[in-house]
């Protein structure tokens, strides 16, 4: 798309937003046209809770669909809408909810702790919700004598488990773009540039994360580059994120991280780059896609949500004794 298109649509997107009461949310991992034109962007973390706080009546949520559906399920009074339906999630589809529940049923006794990346049937069945940036807060808030369930990103649930010294029961989902990047090429990488910081995900695999001086949220890698003098980086994790790096530091190298196939732009989530500016026009001129759930199942996955709000404010819990499907 031209420079000259793009801010058009820009100007438009801006203009239908006021006319039309909406809050337009995008995550670090849309192109940072969308970026730009947003009203807030962050991590899923940040846009759960933003959601809740913005003053508007509607929302646009510029990410994946399970984003938005958690966005409903904190605010059944707004229209929640999305650019395209179609923007799914690996880790979503890795997790469906029958098999989730069969898997909860074995070790009824246990929490189960859910990553934000998973489905509304998912949530509500889930005990509490976590991202990558408030992870280790509600993980610590469990209490030590019980058994913890841990989906559906494994390795994020192992370098928890490793990070924390909690043993997990572990569900066997990844994120397809995590899982691409090369321990092999990524060791050479290094060699090439050894003034580089490394940072990474912890969805990534432990071959990766092991070379990273940093590991943590989006959120925090973008700390990580704002802060640190460091005048180059190596980044293992969606590309969308160097928009915000280069707004914060100009001066810095960013370099991805490699994957399997040199080939590949597999740095680039699939489901993030469906969404596009021509979407988001035609969203909040016809408002739709929206997205609607039955208020039983809506009301089932906020008891998952709102248990990590309230840990993450600083509020008592209390934890269900038993699992009953």
């Amino acid at each position: 798309m031209s420079t000259a298109n793009a801010a058009a649509l820009m100007a438009d997107i801006k203009k239908l937003k006021t006319e039309k009461d909406v809050a337009l949310l995008a995550h670090y991992y849309e192109d940072g046209e969308i970026q730009d034109v947003a009203d807030h962007v962050g991590d899923s973390f940040f846009l759960a809770k933003i959601g809740q706080q913005v003053p508007q009546k509607n929302i646009l949520l510029a990410g994946v669909v399970f984003m938005a559906e958690s966005v409903k399920i904190l605010n059944p009074e707004k229209t929640v809408l999305v650019p395209d339906l179609g923007a799914g999630c690996s880790l979503v589809e890795g997790a469906p909810f029958e098999k989730y529940r069969e898997w909860r049923l074995k070790y009824p006794d246990a929490l189960c702790a859910t990553y934000i990346n998973s489905s509304a049937e998912v949530k509500s069945i889930s005990d509490v919700i976590i991202t990558s940036s408030n992870a280790a807060q509600i993980i610590e808030s469990i209490p030590k004598d019980r058994r913890i369930l841990f989906g559906p990103d494994q390795h994020l649930g192992k370098w928890l488990s490793k990070k924390l010294g909690r043993e997990f029961i572990l569900w066997p989902g990844a994120c397809q773009v995590h899982i691409l990047f090369n321990a092999q090429r990524l060791a050479k990488l290094i060699e090439e540039h050894p003034d580089a910081v490394v940072i990474a995900h912890p969805e990534c695999d432990d071959e990766i994360l092991k070379y990273a001086s940093v590991i943590g949220s989006t959120s925090k890698l973008l700390d990580e580059v704002t802060n640190n003098s460091a005048k180059k980086f190596i980044v293992a994790t969606e590309t969308g994120i160097f928009h915000q790096m280069r707004k914060s530091r100009p001066d810095v190298e960013l370099i991805q991280a490699p994957v399997v196939d040199e080939n590949c732009m597999c740095n680039d989530c699939p489901f993030m780059k469906l969404n596009t500016l021509e979407k988001i026009k035609r969203a909040l001129e016809t408002f739709q896609p929206e997205v609607t759930l039955p208020e039983d199942l809506r009301l089932k996955a906020s008891v998952s949500l709102d248990r990590m709000m309230k840990i993450t404010s600083g509020q008592p819990v209390t934890w269900p004794d038993e699992f009953k499907g």
